[in-house]
């Protein structure tokens, strides 16, 4: 998929769905379902590295192959050795897009030392915005966080992109940002990117920073700093309602995966997971699981059905 940053990127995600360390307010893919600093093989190692093999033979050599995805990718235990896995079969620099959250953990650290890129969070000035904002699990403490990026900075021997996201109302007032500037200095990154609000956020009051005000910040930033907010989504809402609808009348028709609704109407799997999520909490879709996979449908579903 083509990304801002990255160029043409191909998106590895080993972590479930909404299985993270933060449950941050902005969150594009809504909130946090297990909130968690529990590591452990959620996806097979052997597993993720053959389904990446097999993704590379069949397309285009992509710029980065990217560790992110719909959870925090840190929360893998086996993250190391899929980092390392990948450079024995591809030339390709492996990125790391993570929160940033568990890198006071020495073995987290060690474990993305491998990646060429790695890209961290910081999203607050302070331990009070900092738990409005990321709103945190309780065994992170912003000082401890703060200090485990530092940390890493200085051992990594690849560049660090630093992503600050701005949040209307919270953190856009001049006394915060200068609070963030002054921990984005200590972690001294090779860049500095901001963002802020331009999709449908996990809460409506996590409000959008218009572009003026953000270059204005990228300013007091300084030169090593870019806007990196994609204003064209700032339709997003209506977006989203009109595709929530496509979803839907496509689940009416039929019962459908995850993939065959992405497929179907050229969604990425994690838009498609989102939309998915939302008609499942207003019970306009139900799902089942048959021969082992799972299916969602906009009417309750027969044996038969299912099996079809």
């Amino acid at each position: 998929m083509p990304s801002r940053r990255l160029g043409r990127s191909v998106g590895i995600d080993f972590v479930p769905f909404k299985t993270c360390s933060y449950d941050c307010i902005y969150c594009q893919l809504g909130r946090t379902t297990v909130k968690t600093i529990e590591r452990k093989e959620y996806a097979p190692v052997d597993a993720v590295l053959k389904e990446v093999e097999e993704k590379l033979k069949t397309i285009f050599p992509p710029d980065y192959i990217t560790l992110s995805g719909s959870g925090e990718p840190t929360l893998h235990s086996g993250i190391a050795d899929i980092i390392s896995g990948i450079k024995k079969i591809s030339s390709i620099p492996v990125a790391v897009l993570t929160n940033g959250s568990l890198f006071w953990i020495d073995e987290v650290r060690d474990a993305v030392s491998g990646a060429d890129l790695v890209i961290p969070s910081l999203d607050a000035g302070s331990q009070k915005t900092f738990l409005s904002v990321n709103r945190p699990h309780s065994g992170i403490i912003f000082k401890k966080m703060v200090e485990g990026l530092c940390t890493f900075r200085e051992g990594f021997r690849g560049p660090v992109w630093l992503e600050v996201f701005i949040t209307g109302g919270i953190t856009d007032s001049d006394d915060e940002i200068a609070r963030i500037k002054a921990l984005a200095d200590r972690i001294a990154p090779e860049r500095i990117q901001l963002n802020t609000t331009v999709r449908t956020p996990a809460e409506r009051y996590a409000k959008m920073v218009n572009r003026g005000k953000m270059e204005e910040i990228s300013s007091f930033f300084g030169r090593t700093c870019e806007v990196i907010a994609d204003y064209t989504k700032v339709h997003e809402q209506s977006e989203f309602s009109s595709t929530r609808e496509d979803v839907l009348e496509l689940l009416r028709l039929r019962p459908c995966s995850v993939d065959d609704v992405s497929s179907g109407l050229g969604l990425h799997r994690n838009e498609t997971v989102k939309y998915i999520q939302e008609l499942m909490d207003k019970e306009l879709i139900w799902m089942e699981e048959r021969r082992g996979k799972r299916l969602y449908s906009g009417y309750r579903m027969t044996k038969t059905e299912g099996e079809k």
